[in-house]
C-alpha cells in the first residue's frame, strides 16, 4: 500500500516551515515587543502564565520554558524554547519596562500573543517591530 501523501497547509502558500506572503518566501516572522509603562513586571508567576498563554494563543509547541527572578530589583527573565523557535521576555519593574522577543516560523502567527501581553502587563504603550527572517530566494 502506497504511503499516504501529506496533508495540505492550512493556509494556502504556506508550509510547515516558510510563509508566503506579500511576494516573499521566509522563513518567520520576528516580533520585537516593547511594554511602556506595564505593571506586574516583578511577579515570575504573571510572567510565566503570560508566556504560556501568549504561546498557546499562537498554536506554538512549548517545549520548555525556563525563568530567572533577579534580585533585589526584581526583574525577570522568562524563555519559552518551542518547536517553532522562540519566546522571550525581559523585565524591568522599577521604570516599567519589558522587553518580549517572539520568532515563530511557519504558519504561527505572533501577533496573536499582543493581547495576551496587554492583558497581564497593562502597559501605557506598546511598540512592535517586525522582522522577516530567513528569506528564501
Amino acid at each position: 500500500m502506497p504511503a499516504a501523501e501529506p496533508a495540505a497547509p492550512e493556509t494556502p502558500g504556506v508550509d510547515d516551515f516558510h510563509i508566503e506572503k506579500d511576494g516573499l518566501r521566509y522563513a518567520g516572522t520576528h516580533l520585537l515587543i516593547d511594554l511602556i509603562g506595564a505593571c506586574r513586571l516583578a511577579d515570575p508567576a504573571v510572567v510565566e502564565t503570560a508566556l504560556r498563554r501568549a504561546v498557546g494563543e499562537t498554536g506554538a509547541t512549548l517545549l520548555d520554558i525556563e525563568l530567572h527572578r533577579f534580585s533585589p530589583q526584581g526583574g525577570v527573565t522568562a524563555v519559552a524554547l518551542l518547536a517553532e523557535s522562540h519566546m522571550s521576555i525581559h523585565t524591568w519593574p522599577e521604570t516599567g519596562f519589558a522587553a518580549v522577543d517572539i520568532f515563530l516560523c511557519g504558519r504561527h502567527d505572533p501577533y496573536r500573543a499582543i493581547p495576551v501581553l496587554k492583558e497581564a502587563f497593562m502597559p501605557d504603550r506598546l511598540q512592535v517591530v517586525e522582522h522577516k527572517r530567513g528569506p528564501v530566494a
